[in-house]
Formats: structure tokens, C-alpha cells, sequence
């Protein structure tokens, strides 16, 4: 019914042998148009599922591979791509096996959990000077702040040379990440679906369509109140910066991606997720209804589900 409703919606359904479900992959047509006028980062994570059958959403190599192909045949090779990803394994390696021509970055959040767990005795004096290293723009900047983060905390350098300086700084990164340094946003959506992920896979998959929906609505409604060149949010942070920009001979437009504009947050938000009708009004083809698919093949623990999400720290 999704995609009666959706038109140009992708729906990708994987069971095993024994018709048990695997995955489960939707993407929207609303958000397939509207991609084409973000920028091109994506950040991916895992996060578990806490319904009776329990599960997550990607655990190992061939759930990645699995999800990152459905990615890549419904959004297709995306020049200058950029993944932004924490260090596990199994996304490393399938990154550069699926997307081989995307940049792969590390969420600077994550690298420095992984940091502070290493250098336990170190950790306020590592935090102080880590987020200016890796923000800063220019290779001269990054050169001083660097040697103070490494004088700071010795042992540092070889780590996160080794990590690889391109994977976490912008100053040496050879792809744009804009301003998409974390996976921040998956934490937001783990935060909003925190009481969701208890559902069945059905009604979990409804409300991540409501979500979408009424987020597309509100976005499209906040972008025809827009009288600016540059999206709402945009423009308040430059009006911060204008006095500063007032000395360049440029405007500051000039200096704005075109991500940023107006008319690409109307492109971007323009596609509507519509709603599902009544259950009664469904028209189901009967090889859709024949089709039965049975629950997964997972082993429940004993005891209390965890509610909190386990912090992963990279090797």
C-alpha cells in the first residue's frame, strides 16, 4: 500500500530461505526527488530494535552490504559523496566495497569516546583541544592546534595519524563535508524513536511514515514563509556573521552554497508523503496476500530489555 499511495516509493523486502523475515528497506519518493538538492553526506549507524523479536537495524557485513546496495540503486552514484560513520568494522569495509568512489569519514564524536577510553588519565585535557583540530579550515591552523593536542596528550599523534588525519579533520579532508562532522542526527533519531522500536516491524514502519510525513508538511510550510534567498535557519546564522562579511568585497551570498538556498529547501521539501487509508479500503493483489512471511529466526534473552543504546568504541 505504500507505494499505491506513494507512487515511485521503493519497497526492497529480503527473507531467507525459509521465507523468515531479514530486511526491510523503504525509501519514500518524496525523499528520493528531494536528495537531489541536499548535500551529498550520508551518516549511517546501527541501532537495535526492541520489540519481542528484538533484531537491529544492521549488525554485521551482509546487512550493510544489503542496505547500502538498496541505497545505492534507489539514489544512484552521487557525485562528491560523502559517508560519515563511526569505526566499526563492518561499515568500513563495506563502504569502500559498495560506494567505492565515496569518501568515508569518521563522526568526530565517536573517535573521541574511542580517544578517551584509551587515554583514560587524559581525557579533560584531550577534549579541550580536540574539537578546534579537527574544525579548523586551514593546514597552518591545524598544524599548531595539533601540536598542542599532541603535547597534551602524549601517545595521541601516532593514533590518530594512524586513524588517518583526512577521516576527522576538515583542514585535510579531500571531500566536503559541509558541516556534517557527526552522526549527530542519528542520535536525534534514535532519541525520537526510542518508544517506537518496541513496535512490530509493521506498526514501526507506520510511524517512521507518519514521522516523514509530518516533517515534510511542516518543512514545506516553513519554506513559503521564507522571503529571504537562503533557507530560515541560514540566514540567521549569517546575519550573526554579516558585520564580519562587510569587509570582503563579495557578498555574502556569493560565498553560500547553493544547498543553502531558498529554492533548493522547496525542491527538497516539495514531494508529499501521503497517508495510508483505512485498512477496509485496502485493495491487496491476491500473490501479495498468498504471500506469507514468518517471524525471524532470533533467540530472545532472558531478563529485562536494555532501553539505553550501548556506546560502540572503534578498535
Amino acid at each position: 500500500m505504500l507505494r499505491e499511495t506513494n507512487l515511485g516509493t521503493m519497497v526492497n523486502l529480503e527473507t531467507d530461505n525459509e521465507n523468515r523475515f531479514l530486511y526491510l528497506f523503504i525509501a519514500f519518493d518524496a525523499s528520493i526527488q528531494g536528495f537531489n538538492y541536499c548535500r551529498p553526506v550520508v551518516s549511517i549507524d546501527a541501532t537495535h530494535l526492541k520489540g519481542k523479536y528484538q533484531g537491529a537495524l544492521f549488525t554485521n557485513d551482509a546487512s550493510w552490504v544489503w542496505f547500502l546496495r538498496r541505497l545505492k540503486e534507489n539514489f544512484g552514484e552521487i557525485p562528491d559523496h560523502v559517508i560519515v560513520s563511526d569505526r566499526h568494522l563492518s561499515i568500513n569495509r563495506v563502504v569502500m566495497k559498495v560506494f567505492p568512489n565515496a569518501f568515508h569519514g569518521l563522526c568526530i564524536h565517536h573517535l573521541l569516546n574511542d580517544l578517551k577510553s584509551k587515554f583514560k588519565s587524559k581525557t579533560k585535557e584531550l577534549e579541550e583541544h580536540y574539537y578546534q583540530t579537527a574544525k579548523v579550515y586551514s593546514v597552518e591552523e591545524f598544524n599548531v592546534l595539533f601540536y598542542s593536542l599532541c603535547s597534551a596528550v602524549p601517545g595521541a599523534k601516532n593514533y590518530l595519524e594512524d586513524v588517518g588525519l583526512d577521516k576527522w579533520t576538515r583542514s585535510h579532508s579531500p571531500s566536503r563535508k559541509y558541516n556534517v562532522m557527526t552522526t549527530n542526527i542519528l542520535e536525534s533519531m534514535n532519541a525520537v524513536l526510542v518508544k517506537v522500536r518496541e513496535l512490530p516491524i509493521t506498526a514501526f514502519v507506520n510511524e517512521i511514515r507518519l514521522l516523514c510525513q509530518n516533517w515534510f508538511y511542516e518543512r514545506r510550510k516553513k519554506e513559503k514563509d521564507c522571503t529571504r534567498k537562503l533557507s530560515t535557519d541560514v540566514e540567521k546564522k549569517l546575519e550573526i556573521r554579516r558585520d564580519q562579511a562587510q569587509v570582503m568585497a563579495v557578498s555574502s551570498y556569493d560565498l553560500c552554497s547553493p544547498y543553502y538556498s531558498k529554492d533548493y529547501w522547496y525542491e527538497l521539501y516539495k514531494g508529499v508523503v501521503h497517508p495510508l487509508p483505512h485498512i477496509t479500503q485496502w485493495s491487496i493483489p491476491e500473490h501479495i496476500s498468498a504471500f506469507k512471511i514468518m517471524i525471524p529466526d532470533v533467540r530472545t534473552t532472558i531478563g529485562r530489555r536494555k532501553k539505553r543504546r550501548i556506546l560502540l568504541v572503534g578498535l
